[in-house]
């Protein structure tokens, strides 16, 4: 009996040990979850759902079969297959690239920067009162648009949400009105020290 006794309390103690490993394994979890998804825009929170997943992969990849490595076709492929989808205000959670494709509307923008992540262009989003759009960084000036100069860097502007939009999208907000803008990636503000609108 006492050793019975014994065994059940060792048993006891490590059923609780493992319990207690996987509380904290949970707590950490969120928080990487948090630090991730979240970013802190003055009195708002952003969410974030961006994917390189292997659907995002065979999506993107898919939209950009014909291109030959064309970087025009490529942005703007993605850009058309994304402003197809119906513009609707979301207002509940934000969707994956998945979840906005088979429900028809979401996320656009977040959509968008994971299927140029995934031909490697470099991307970021711009967040503006009430809006969020996505700017990308082009091997070559165009020589009829202007770009969006950060900290001398030009990208040009991709709009998710107006049907039918081009590469070089027009900006239409004052410089003041830019609240950040992110790498969804790695989930970082980048430090903006200059901007400018400009051919």
């Amino acid at each position: 009996m006492l050793i019975d006794n014994k065994f059940l309390k060792y048993f006891s103690f490590f059923i609780s040990f493992v319990f207690i490993i996987y509380i904290i394994y949970l707590i950490i979890n969120s928080f990487i979850i948090v630090k991730n998804q979240f970013t802190d825009i003055g009195d708002t929170t952003y969410v974030n759902q961006v994917r390189v997943d292997d659907y995002t992969k065979r999506l993107s990849s898919y939209l950009t079969k014909d291109c030959n490595n064309d970087e025009l076709c490529e942005i703007q492929s993605l850009l058309d297959f994304t402003t197809a989808i119906p513009y609707k205000v979301n207002e509940s959670i934000a969707r994956s690239s998945k979840q906005v494709v088979k429900q028809n509307f979401g996320d656009k923008s977040n959509l968008l920067i994971s299927l140029l992540k995934v031909q490697d262009y470099e991307a970021y989003f711009v967040l503006v009162p009430k809006h969020i759009f996505v700017i990308v960084k082009l091997k070559n000036k165009l020589e009829n648009k202007k770009a969006l100069y950060v900290n001398t860097e030009p990208f040009y502007i991709l709009e998710s949400t107006a049907k039918g939009s081009k590469i070089g999208f027009r900006f239409k907000y004052k410089f003041d009105e830019v609240q950040a803008i992110i790498n969804p990636f790695e989930n970082e503000k980048l430090q903006i020290n200059s901007l400018e609108y400009k051919f």
